[in-house]
């Protein structure tokens, strides 16, 4: 089977090459005889023979941006939060922490976009098939910028990106003009149904955080082995470090993970003595947002923060 998709796959990439104009963008994509060579996020050199038309992608943070530029996704992994109404008819190549190979090979993809740290084991396999894979992060909001031009390089469609750019960018700019400049002592904390971890700049929440001037508490913890925008929760660590405010994240149920912290802030003495905690000013933050990347939605997750902490903010 997977020689099949590979003799399908060499076959759509042998065609004369083409010039074009050079593509500008930060992922260093470049144009010669070919339509595109891009440097993914993991520093690989990815060359395409023509312009992808039957896109797969292992993160469905992808989509909106992808079509925002105009390119052609044929298949996508299940998701309950990010999910766009025109991607919902398109063949599921299972979840994203474990993609079925025979289902994303079974869409015939001429190229497949790979969320970096925690889809690369799929590379081997794509290889093997001739298929031609990038790798991409969109967490932070330099990631998302950087995705979009990526993107564009693929459809071919830079203006588009540009243009995105530069309205996210004004949207953006006004909300954090609008916030008071007062350094507040944030912490931000992930919930799963396996317990707490604490978040770090590079994370979704803390890169904004950042945005507004406010100091992260975790800053300069050491993060954890496997995920480099996280660190260990400690009772005694937050405590210590007394934020005047806490956000919350959150991977699960959103009502039992509450309930569940409500009842451990109730039971432990030592939450009492954080100042985020005895003023109130303890947020859960919305899951289709701040869980996986928000993408083109990024003002929206800025103004999400901005307005629990500064309601007026508009």
């Amino acid at each position: 089977m997977k020689k099949f998709f590979a003799a399908i796959c060499a076959a759509g990439l042998i065609v004369t090459g083409c010039g074009g104009e050079k593509i500008s963008a930060p992922a260093e994509v470049q144009q010669s005889q070919v339509f595109a060579t891009i440097t993914d996020d993991a520093d690989r050199t990815v060359t395409l023979a023509q312009k992808p038309t039957r896109i797969v992608v292992t993160s469905a943070g992808f989509l909106e941006p992808l079509n925002a530029v105009g390119a052609t996704v044929v298949g996508r992994p299940d998701s309950k939060n990010q999910m766009p109404d025109w991607a919902r008819d398109l063949p599921s190549v299972g979840h994203v922490y474990q993609i079925d190979t025979e289902r994303l090979l079974a869409c015939a993809p001429d190229l497949v976009i790979v969320n970096k740290g925690m889809n690369e084991k799929l590379l081997p396999i794509l290889d093997e098939n001739k298929i031609p894979a990038l790798v991409v992060e969109l967490k932070t909001y330099d990631d998302v910028k950087r995705g979009l031009k990526t993107f564009a390089a693929v459809s071919g469609n830079v203006d588009a990106a540009q243009s995105l750019i530069q309205q996210m960018d004004a949207d953006i700019q006004a909300v954090v003009d609008r916030v008071p400049k007062n350094p507040l002592r944030v912490a931000i904390l992930h919930s799963t149904a396996q317990g707490l971890t604490v978040q770090l700049d590079g994370s979704i929440a803390g890169s904004i955080v950042q945005m507004f001037g406010w100091q992260n508490v975790a800053s300069g913890m050491t993060p954890l082995e496997k995920n480099p925008d996280a660190a260990p929760y400690s009772m005694e660590t937050l405590a210590e470090q007394n934020p005047e405010i806490i956000f919350v994240t959150s991977m699960g149920d959103v009502d039992e993970l509450r309930t569940n912290m409500n009842a451990a802030i109730a039971e432990n003495d030592a939450w009492q003595t954080i100042g985020a905690v005895k003023d109130n000013r303890l947020y859960f933050l919305p899951q289709d947002l701040f869980l996986l990347s928000p993408g083109l939605r990024y003002p929206d997750a800025v103004k999400t923060m901005a307005q629990l902490i500064y309601p007026d903010v508009r």
